[in-house]
């Protein structure tokens, strides 16, 4: 579990062969809410005993004592840090400011990058009001893990700089002269711009972290086990750490180096499982980031580019894809559709507005395709959905005094059987929502039907779509340059033209011609890259392109007979 610079940076550093990017992960997922809204220190807990609960679904290294990591995301519980910050935060700020709706950072290392960082607040117009080391139990853990272990220390910050309490004519020109592309007048506004000043931190300092700059939402995690956080973290066993939800996640990580930064939750997510598509999807992001616009970020949106920066895994970076959407105005369980549409293919059963819905989306945004299962929240309600695979469990239950669970497998809270309400699994393309404002739990048809419906989506596409017909509507046999079948000869001569050898004719396109089935073969494609190869094999174009799919703990997938679910 050391953790130098030389394994964890890669061949791009000089040093081993572990690359970040080519992470996996396959792990237990869960959450459990108020329906009611009504934050409570009973819902860390029960966060707290689900993540136990799910614990066999995590992994440990060399030593035993150190889990490849485990954490929770809850809503702020802004009475606990009014009542540490008369002891925590510096002379300068206390009284009334104390009071205000203030932001808290998160944030692992940033050791020597304190004054930066106070900066870069300050730039953006708001106040860091102090900073507090959080309490930890470093006996608690492995001593892998404590070998590795980075400063932990949260930041506050407040809405307003002392230059904009002054008078609103000063505040006024202040963001005029300084040029500011979001105004905070509210709330989300304040979300928007704490979001801003976590990207700008991550990009100018080296050694810095941030799990979470919410004014809404706070991560606790770790490389650790579930059974350790508790005592890890002091904070989450004070009556006062109250919450209305809590998404936690238990870490098994394949073929990777656990690291406490890639502990989930994340920022807004929790996952379990693989994106199947992750650099195409990175790849196809990269490509639009110049033409992006957004009337929420302005100017400012230039500081959060890249959208997602290197060295992360496939869970992180569809953390800041999902996070980007819902800043910029979608509700979350739009943004999540977006990302990780159902199978809506030609032959699967669904209404057409719902089919319009992710036809249209198709053009704005790839898949991030599963195996998938994804706990998410805005910092307002929480969601769950599942890829179109459906090869990740996500059961849940709502009980008749409002308390909704879901996990990766049922039991992980116990619930007398006499206080369910309803009870279900999320099935494979399936969302759900739990709208802790109104108090109401929706269901995958009405999330669906009420976002397909909330635009004129069919007419869109029929208006806007450009059909490419006639691709495969009319296939003839080879002819060679005569207009005449070729002899055998000339056929020999032209599969050499285009590569093809003998066991290509007879293991490929022979199978493929008597049965209709792709060919299955176990021993791969052992030719040399077309770019090392000087001679032998004939040289084609597409030698150039393979493409890249998962390995861990995916089935073999058939496109024909699983059409439904695949294009």
């Amino acid at each position: 579990m050391q953790q130098n610079t030389d394994i964890n940076e890669g061949p791009q550093r000089g040093g081993g062969l572990y690359r970040r990017e080519y992470e996996h992960d396959a792990c237990g997922v869960g959450m459990v809410a108020n329906l009611s809204g009504e934050a409570s220190h009973d819902i860390v807990e029960k966060g707290m005993t689900i993540l136990k609960r799910l614990m066999h679904r995590g992994a440990t290294g060399n030593d035993p004592e150190t889990g490849d990591g485990a954490g929770l995301l809850m809503r702020i519980p802004h009475g606990f840090f009014k009542k540490v910050l008369g002891k925590s935060l510096t002379q300068r700020r206390r009284g009334a400011e104390c009071a205000e709706t203030f932001g808290v950072a998160m944030i692992f290392g940033g050791e020597g990058e304190e004054g930066k960082i106070e900066e870069i607040v300050k730039s953006e117009g708001c106040e860091v009001l102090g900073w507090r080391d959080v309490p930890v139990n470093p006996d608690a853990i492995g001593h892998d893990a404590r070998s590795v272990m980075p400063k932990i220390r949260q930041v506050f910050i407040s809405a307003h700089s002392a230059t904009q309490r002054l008078t609103p004519a000063r505040a006024s020109a202040s963001r005029t002269a300084s040029g500011w592309g979001i105004r905070v007048k509210n709330d989300k506004d304040f979300e928007l711009k704490l979001y801003v000043i976590r990207r700008e931190i991550e990009k100018a300092t080296k050694d810095t972290y941030v799990c979470s700059c919410s004014s809404r939402t706070i991560v606790y995690k770790g490389l650790l086990l579930a059974t350790q956080i508790e005592k890890f973290y002091p904070d989450l066993s004070d009556p006062d750490f109250i919450s209305p939800f809590a998404i936690v996640h238990q870490r098994y990580s394949t073929n990777t180096f656990p690291t406490w930064e890639l502990a989930h939750p994340f920022r807004a997510i929790a996952h379990n499982g693989e994106i199947n598509a992750i650099k195409g999807n990175l790849t196809a992001l990269a490509a639009r980031e110049a033409s992006l616009e957004s009337p929420a970020f302005g100017e400012d949106l230039k500081k959060i580019l890249p959208i997602v920066h290197g060295g992360q895994s496939d869970s992180a970076s569809l953390d800041n894809i999902f996070e980007l959407l819902v800043a910029a105005g979608r509700d979350a369980p739009h943004a999540m559709m977006m990302l990780v549409p159902q199978a809506w293919g030609r032959k699967y059963h669904m209404g057409h507005d719902v089919r319009a819905f992710y036809e249209y989306h198709s053009a704005l945004m790839e898949p991030w395709d599963g195996p998938a299962a994804v706990a998410f929240t805005d910092g307002v309600g929480l969601g769950a959905t599942l890829d179109r695979n459906g090869l990740r469990p996500a059961r849940w239950t709502l009980t008749k005094d409002g308390l909704f669970v879901l996990a990766s497998e049922t039991g992980v809270l116990d619930i007398p059987s006499a206080n369910v309400e309803r009870h279900g699994r999320l099935r494979p393309g399936a969302i759900l929502w739990l709208d802790l404002e109104k108090h109401r739990l929706m269901e995958d048809a009405e999330i669906k039907t009420f976002y397909a419906r909330r635009r004129p989506y069919r007419r869109w596409v029929k208006e806007n779509q450009i059909p490419v017909t006639g691709l495969f509507t009319e296939i003839v046999p080879s002819e060679l340059g005569n207009g005449e079948r070729g002899t055998g000869n000339e056929i020999q001569r032209e599969r050499e033209r285009f590569g093809w050898s003998l066991e290509d004719v007879e293991l490929i396109l022979r199978p493929m011609a008597e049965t209709g089935h792709e060919p299955v073969g176990a021993m791969g494609n052992d030719a040399a890259l077309a770019c090392l190869r000087e001679e032998g094999r004939g040289f084609r174009l597409f030698d150039c392109f393979h493409q890249l799919f998962a390995q861990v703990t995916n089935p073999p997938i058939d496109p024909i007979r699983e059409e439904l679910v695949m294009s």
